[in-house]
C-alpha cells in the first residue's frame, strides 16, 4: 500500500473474483458497477448483496471502492437512480463516478457527503472544463484519454483532483463523443451498450482496421507521471479476467512503489496478458500516426489464455483487545493495519459454577470465520469470577467487525425525482450549422434565425460562430483570436460543444447555444446547462416523445448527417492526398460509405451515411421542441436549398434517411 506521496492506483473489477485480484495486486482503490446505470452493461457487475460484500472486503483491506454511475439517464429513470444512490450511500461507497450533469446535480443536492467523480464521458480536456465540473460539485475529474503529458500537467495545476488512464483499451473517438454504435446498431455507448464498431474492418484507400487502436500502456512514463501531481492512475478493464486485473495491477504497483519504468520482462509480461499487436503511448507523447493502430491476433489471444491466475487473497491481521471488568460493560477493540473499531456490550455476569479465564475469552474472540480477518494478537484483561455467554461474545465480535468495515452514515430520505412542467412551446427558432460560407444561400438567410460557421472559417454571412468540438489549453490563444474576430465582424451567437467552452464564450460576450454533443438526456441536465445558455440541442438519441417533456429553449436536430465519431487522430492523413482534400470516405463491410471531414487542429469527424430528416413530421416537432437545428456538412449549395424547400412544404424524403422514433 502507499507509504509515500504517490498517486492512487485504481484498478477495475468486473466481478467478485476480479475484485479480489485487484486487491491482491496492490490496488489503492477499485471501481465497479451495479446491475444498472453503468457503462459496462455486459460485465458481470454487482447486485445489492454482492455490492455489500464488495464494500466490506475493500474496507477491510484499506482499499477505497468507487461505483460507476456513468451512463446518461432518462427522466423516467431519475427516481430509480436516486433510490440506487441512497442504497450505495448506505452500503458504504467511497465515491460515485458520474457522467450525467443532471444526476450529479441531484446527488450534490440530496447526498452532499457522498463524493462524485466526473467520468471521462464528460469530455474534460481543458482547465475551463475541469473548473466547470468542480463548480458542479465534482471532487475529482477523470480527464480525456487522448491528452498529452503536457496537457495533463496543465490540468493538475488547477487544484482539482485529476485522474488519468494509464493502461487498457482506447476509444478512437474523443472521450464522450461517439454515437457510432447507437447509429449503426441501436446500442448506445452513452447507455453502456457499445458494440465496438471501431474494432471492425473498414476501407479508405485500402482494406484494414483504421479505427482500431492498440491498448494504452504508460508504464514507461511512471516516474514522470508521479511528479505531475495526478491524484489517481486508472487501469481500464472491467471486462477483463481476474488474471489480467491481478497481473497489470501488480506490475504498476511495483513501478509506483519503486519509482521506475518497467523492465523488458515486465513489458513482455504486460503484453502477454492482453494486447492488440503491442501497446501505444501515442496520445501521451502527442505523436499520433499509424503505429497507434492494432488488432487482436490469435497469438495475442493465446498468450492471454496462458496467464497465471491471481493468488488467493491473504486475510487481514487483527489485534483483538477485550476488557472485562466487574460492573462495567464489556469492551472489545479490533485494530487492523487500516483502521480501528471499539464496541461495548452488557456487563459480565457473576459466574455461578465455572468462571471464565482469559484463555476462554480468547478462544471465542479469535473466531473470524468467513470474514476477511484473522486474529494475530489477542489481549484480554478480565476480573476473576466472571463469565460472558458465548452468544454475547459472538454478537459483540460481529458488531465490532461491522463497525470496522461499514462505518455508519447519517440516514438520508429518498427524494422525489424533479418534475419539470411540460413547456408551453413558443415560436420556433431555426438554427443551422454550415461547414462553408458558400453553402449559405439567400434562401438560408431567409429561413434561419441563426446561422453558424466554424470559428476558423467565419464569414459575416453568418450571425453565429461554432467552436471546434474540442479545444485544448494550448489551442485557446488561436481560438480566442478567431472568436474575437468573429465577434467584431458581427457574430452574436456561439455554438458550444462541451463544458470546457462555456466560460470563454460567455466572457467574449456571445449568446450561447449548446450543441447535441452535450449528450443531454434529462430535464435536470438541461436545467444545469440552460443557466448558462440561450438554447440547448438535446441528445440525438432521444425520441420525439421524450423531447416533449423538456423545458422551453431546448431543441432537436431535425436535419443533418449525425456526427458518429470525433477523432483526435485524424484518419484522413492516412489517405494519399487526404490532407489537401481534408475529406475522405470510410466504407464498412457491407459497402456503406461514411463521409469523413477534417477540421480544426487536424482532427476529423466521421458522419452517418444518411441524414436525419424530420420535415414530414411538423405536428410532432411542434410539440417536441421550439428550437430546430439543421446540420449541413458535405451538401452542395443547391442541395441545401432543396432541403430547406422540402422542410417549408413538409415533404417526405426521396432518398435514404435516418428517422427519429
Amino acid at each position: 500500500m502507499q507509504t509515500r506521496n504517490l498517486p492512487e492506483l485504481l484498478a477495475p473489477a468486473g466481478s467478485a473474483s476480479a475484485l479480489e485480484a485487484a486487491i491482491c495486486g496492490g490496488a489503492d482503490a477499485v471501481y465497479f458497477g451495479g446491475k444498472a446505470f453503468n457503462a459496462r452493461a455486459n460485465a458481470k457487475n454487482f447486485d445489492t448483496e454482492a455490492m455489500r460484500a464488495a464494500f466490506r472486503l475493500c474496507h477491510a483491506h484499506g482499499v477505497k471502492a468507487y461505483v460507476t454511475l456513468n451512463t446518461q439517464i432518462y427522466d423516467r429513470e431519475l427516481s430509480d437512480v436516486l433510490a440506487y444512490v441512497r442504497e450505495l450511500y448506505e452500503l458504504g461507497a467511497d465515491a460515485l463516478i458520474v457522467a450525467d450533469l443532471g444526476v450529479a446535480s441531484l446527488i450534490r443536492r440530496h447526498f452532499p457527503a457522498l463524493p462524485i467523480h466526473a467520468s471521462t464521458q464528460c469530455t474534460a480536456h481543458n482547465r475551463e472544463g475541469v473548473a466547470f465540473l468542480a463548480e458542479q460539485g465534482f471532487s475529482r475529474v477523470v480527464c480525456a484519454r487522448e491528452l498529452s503529458a503536457e496537457q495533463i500537467r496543465t490540468l493538475c495545476r488547477g487544484g482539482t483532483e485529476i485522474e488519468m488512464f494509464v493502461h487498457g483499451a482506447h476509444c478512437v473517438s474523443v472521450s464522450g463523443q461517439c454515437l457510432m454504435s447507437y447509429a449503426l446498431g441501436g446500442r448506445s455507448g452513452n447507455r453502456g451498450e457499445c458494440a465496438q464498431p471501431c474494432r471492425l474492418p473498414y476501407k479508405t484507400n485500402k482494406d484494414g482496421y483504421p479505427l482500431s487502436l492498440k491498448d494504452m500502456a504508460l508504464a514507461r512514463h511512471i516516474p514522470e507521471i508521479i511528479r505531475m501531481g495526478v491524484a489517481s492512475l486508472k487501469i481500464e478493464g472491467r471486462m477483463k479476467s481476474p488474471a489480467y486485473v491481478y497481473g497489470v495491477t501488480s506490475v504498476y504497483r511495483r513501478l509506483l512503489d519503486e519509482d521506475r519504468g518497467p523492465t523488458r520482462e515486465e513489458e513482455a509480461y504486460l503484453e502477454g496478458l492482453f494486447s492488440r499487436c503491442g501497446f501505444t503511448d501515442g496520445y501521451y507523447r502527442a505523436r499520433m500516426d499509424r503505429t497507434m493502430l492494432g488488432v487482436r491476433t490469435e497469438e495475442n489471444k493465446q498468450s492471454g489464455r496462458e496467464a497465471e491466475e491471481a493468488p488467493a487473497l491473504a486475510r487481514v491481521p487483527l489485534t483483538v483487545r477485550a476488557v472485562i471488568r466487574r460492573g462495567e460493560p464489556v469492551c472489545l477493540t479490533l485494530q487492523s493495519p487500516h483502521g480501528e473499531a471499539t464496541v461495548t456490550g452488557e456487563e459480565p455476569l457473576v459466574a455461578q459454577n465455572a468462571p471464565m479465564a482469559a484463555a476462554d475469552y480468547e478462544k471465542n474472540l479469535s473466531k473470524f470465520g468467513q470474514t476477511p480477518f484473522e486474529a494475530t494478537e489477542l489481549h484480554v484483561e478480565c476480573d476473576e469470577g466472571l463469565m460472558v455467554p458465548v452468544s454475547r461474545l459472538n454478537a459483540l465480535r460481529r458488531q465490532a467487525v461491522e463497525a470496522l468495515v461499514a462505518p455508519k452514515r447519517p440516514p438520508v430520505d429518498v427524494p422525489d425525482a424533479p418534475v419539470f412542467p411540460r413547456a408551453q412551446r413558443g415560436e420556433v427558432r431555426r438554427m443551422a450549422s454550415y461547414r462553408r460560407a458558400e453553402q449559405v444561400t439567400a434562401a438560408a438567410k431567409a429561413f434561419f434565425d441563426v446561422i453558424f460557421l466554424p470559428a476558423d472559417r467565419y464569414d459575416p454571412v453568418a450571425g453565429g460562430v461554432e467552436l471546434p468540438p474540442v479545444v485544448y489549453d494550448n489551442e485557446w490563444p488561436e481560438v480566442r483570436r478567431q472568436l474575437q474576430d468573429a465577434r467584431e465582424a458581427g457574430a452574436e451567437y456561439a455554438l458550444v460543444s462541451n463544458v470546457g467552452q462555456i466560460a470563454v464564450a460567455r466572457e467574449l460576450g456571445f449568446r450561447l447555444v449548446g450543441s447535441h454533443r452535450f449528450n443531454v438526456f434529462n430535464g435536470e441536465n438541461a436545467r444545469v446547462l440552460r443557466e448558462s445558455m440561450d438554447g440547448l440541442i438535446l441528445s440525438a438519441e432521444l425520441t420525439l416523445r421524450q423531447a416533449q417533456d423538456f423545458p422551453g429553449g431546448c431543441g432537436l436536430m431535425v436535419y443533418g448527417k449525425l456526427p458518429l465519431m470525433y477523432m483526435h487522430r485524424c484518419i484522413i492523413r492516412d489517405v494519399p492526398g487526404g490532407c489537401d482534400k481534408c475529406a475522405t470516405i470510410l466504407t464498412d463491410r457491407k459497402g456503406t460509405s461514411f463521409p469523413v471531414l477534417g477540421g480544426f487542429g487536424h482532427r476529423c469527424t466521421i458522419y452517418n451515411s444518411v441524414p436525419t430528416y424530420m420535415a414530414d413530421r411538423p405536428a410532432e416537432l411542434a410539440r417536441a421542441a421550439d428550437l430546430h437545428f439543421y446540420l449541413f456538412t458535405d451538401e452542395t449549395p443547391a442541395l441545401c436549398d432543396q432541403i430547406l424547400a422540402a422542410h417549408r412544404r413538409a415533404l417526405p424524403a426521396k432518398s435514404p434517411i435516418r428517422r427519429i422514433p
